[in-house]
């Protein structure tokens, strides 16, 4: 079996995500399982190559995995012979930048979102990527979901009839950062940072929708900033600037209409973190980040509204597990695997920068949406 070793600048592999999820759990995965093999007998082998602002931090990653290629200078490394990917994980505001280096290099670009801070220039790094002849992919790791994979089964096998309506709950409390740590880092929470729940999460919402029930034609969204001030990572007070909570509404084709509220305010009193309710003709389904319930026609109950009477029913007893029937893999390892043949096998990726530039721009017209108090329709957006 023949090796063919691709590299790949990690840029943000100090951060969270980066780390975790991109270099950890999918490119050293991959590589533990032996790489990624493909028909013709050869095997996609990532090589990574670190890249971030503090030289301390990387070779504290890279010695802890056996790595030896890291550099805090991405230029030199877009320069390399040897290196045909670009992967970002920064903080929004410093990729686009980093982007348009990339496409000027003439690299693959793999990237985190959101594509842009504003769906124009989102737009712009897709026609560029397009005229430069390199191939681009975002990150839409939700679908990849065991709950959402499961169903998709559903929606697939007709379970629903027509679907009239989603209804989703997003978010956690994040700490302060007083009394207890904050979970999220605090440039989340400041609009001059780039941070903002709906930047962060309507991109998501936006390929979830298009992908597993229709295109979105129109949003109504209210936003707030419920915690004004915040205590930082060095234990400093600053004022939250950016929005906290989204509670938003989208129509979608077909009618159907969605309702999902993202929140870093809210206390959990749900199974997930994430899950989402659909209602259909011919039944109903409940999906989280692994798990998903459903309840057909032919069973649904009766209920009663009587106020003056205790409810004897056990709601959730009634609704089935719908089963695995699969193994279901970390997402981001299984989209980057699909991204990698993409590049060396020319196998099919649809998620480009194109599909990462909606994403921009349903936060963007979310945005418009809070700040105008009005319904705003979600135009085309073509190459």
């Amino acid at each position: 079996m023949t090796r063919r070793p691709i590299g790949i600048i990690v840029n943000g592999v100090t951060g969270r995500m980066g780390y975790r999820q991109h270099l950890v759990r999918s490119l050293l995965a991959i590589r533990d399982q032996g790489g990624i093999p493909l028909a013709d007998g050869t095997t996609i082998w990532p090589e990574p190559v670190l890249v971030g602002r503090s030289e301390i931090r990387l070779r504290e990653i890279a010695e802890r995995h056996g790595l030896t290629d890291w550099t805090t200078d991405l230029s030199a490394a877009l320069a390399r012979d040897d290196v045909q990917i670009y992967f970002d994980a920064q903080v929004t505001q410093q990729r686009e930048k980093a982007i348009r280096q990339a496409i000027e290099a003439g690299k693959h670009i793999y990237t985190e979102k959101p594509l842009a801070e504003e769906s124009a220039a989102a737009l712009d790094l897709a026609r560029a990527a397009t005229t430069a002849g390199v191939r681009t992919g975002v990150v839409q790791d939700k679908l990849f979901l065991p709950g959402l994979r499961k169903l998709k089964r559903l929606i697939d096998g007709g379970f629903f009839g027509r679907i009239l309506s989603v209804r989703g709950e997003f978010g956690y409390w994040v700490f302060e950062g007083d009394w207890q740590p904050a979970q999220r880092p605090s440039w989340n929470y400041r609009a001059e940072d780039g941070g903002g729940i709906v930047m962060d999460m309507f991109p998501h919402w936006q390929y979830v929708l298009e992908e597993l029930f229709g295109q979105v034609r129109a949003v109504s969204c209210v936003t707030a900033t419920h915690i004004p001030e915040r205590v930082d990572e060095a234990g400093r007070r600053y004022p939250a600037t950016a929005d906290d909570a989204a509670y938003g509404i989208f129509e979608l084709d077909g009618g159907i209409v969605a309702q999902l509220n993202s929140s870093w305010c809210v206390r959990v009193n749900r199974d997930e973190l994430v899950e989402f309710q659909v209602d259909g003709t011919e039944g109903s389904a409940v999906a989280g980040l692994r798990n998903c319930r459903a309840q057909h026609r032919s069973v649904t109950p009766k209920p009663v509204w009587n106020p003056d009477l205790p409810v004897t029913e056990n709601f959730r007893s009634q609704w089935l597990e719908v089963p695995d029937n699969e193994e279901f893999d970390n997402g981001f390892k299984v989209q980057w695997e699909q991204f990698l043949r993409h590049v060396v096998a020319d196998e099919p990726f649809r998620w480009d920068f194109l599909a990462g530039a909606r994403g921009v721009q349903l936060a963007e017209l979310g945005l418009l949406s809070a700040r105008e108090q009005r319904r705003v329709e979600v135009p085309e957006l073509a190459r």
